[in-house]
């Protein structure tokens, strides 16, 4: 008995020389594990206690435990020590010199032109509607009258994602309308809706492509809704956006679904700057009777109109931007000019 106590003091001594010569994180672990490891020294110790007689056990065990948690305690204490001295500056520091003011952030140009185009909507009736990026066909296409034998499917060539054979094929959509029909089929009419998002299409990156962009899409249904109403929105929103001075025409188009469907030109100082008297800017028309009994709609009953444009265009039209990639490359010294 008298043995084992006499070993627990060198022990205890020379493992807190140990701890307290440790100039770093990496020592001081190192001189854990040699005295208090699996390995260690005073862990061989605490082995040792099986050895001794039953009857001296009870005082042995409680006088290593006891200098067990010493060690322990002063190993947490050293290491505290040695984190709060990592984190001193190496360097004399001037605690007399000005102190440095955070840099402000502020929103990126597409939000801000989306807040705009959000805030104008709402100044008439509208409300904001949102949905998955990730879609299904029916959504996307089928439900918007562009069955997979479409050729209207060409021009919204997408991204698809992999799927079992027994599941529907996914896809990040290529349009915000899918949004339009997921709220149609929630919800009976009337439908006031504008549906800002990021969309996606397999464009070649160019100065005014990108596989990645934002639209906005409106969508207003109830009885006896025209063309007139769709031109006094249009007129509307884009006086609100481009200046009051904006005029607004239609071009007879084609859209899956819509019929009469229209492409929308604008005319202002803006345009008149890139040396264009007129500019194509979004496309609409009146919601297709199919679209509207895709959803259970009647269109006996129902009339509607939906018109979507791109948020970039907006934006470098408004900024007299060129290059619509410099919206995505987090320049610091483009952004922050908005």
């Amino acid at each position: 008995m008298a043995g084992f106590i006499d070993q627990i003091e060198p022990l205890k001594a020379a493992a807190l020389a140990e701890f307290a010569a440790a100039a770093d994180p990496a020592a001081l672990e190192q001189a854990r594990v040699n005295y208090l490891g699996s390995n260690g020294k005073f862990t061989a110790l605490l082995k040792g206690l099986g050895a001794l007689p039953k009857e001296e056990k009870p005082a042995a065990g409680k006088a290593v435990n006891l200098v067990k948690n010493e060690l322990e305690t002063a190993l947490a204490l050293r290491r505290g020590e040695l984190e709060l001295k990592a984190a001193l500056p190496t360097e004399p520091t001037d605690f007399t010199a000005p102190g440095r003011r955070r840099v402000m952030g502020k929103l990126h140009p597409l939000t801000q032109v989306t807040e705009d185009i959000v805030r104008s909507f709402r100044k008439i009736g509208f409300v904001v509607a949102d949905g998955p990026e990730v879609e299904d066909e029916y959504h996307c296409f089928d439900a918007l009258n562009t069955p997979a034998d479409h050729p209207a499917r060409d021009s919204q060539d997408t991204f698809y994602l992999g799927a079992a054979p027994s599941q529907a094929p996914r896809l990040l959509r290529t349009h915000t309308s899918s949004v339009q029909i997921r709220v149609m089929k929630s919800q009976p009419p009337p439908v006031r809706i504008i549906v800002p998002g990021r969309v996606y299409r397999r464009d070649n990156a160019d100065a005014t492509h990108n596989p990645t962009f934002h639209q906005v899409e409106g969508l207003y249904v109830d009885r006896g809704v025209t063309v007139g109403d769709l031109k006094g929105t249009v007129e509307f929103v884009f006086r609100e956006l481009m200046g009051p001075e904006t005029r607004i025409r239609f071009r007879p188009h084609y859209f899956s679904y819509t019929e009469p469907s229209f492409e929308i030109d604008f005319s202002s100082a803006l345009t008149r700057k890139m040396g264009k008297e007129w500019l194509e800017i979004a496309g609409c028309g009146m919601v297709h009777p199919q679209v509207f009994e895709n959803v259970g709609y009647d269109p006996e009953v129902w009339t509607g109109w939906a018109f979507g444009f791109g948020i970039e265009r907006i934006a470098m039209i408004r900024y007299g931007i060129t290059d619509i990639r410099l919206f995505y490359e987090n320049n610091l010294r483009f952004l922050r000019q908005f």
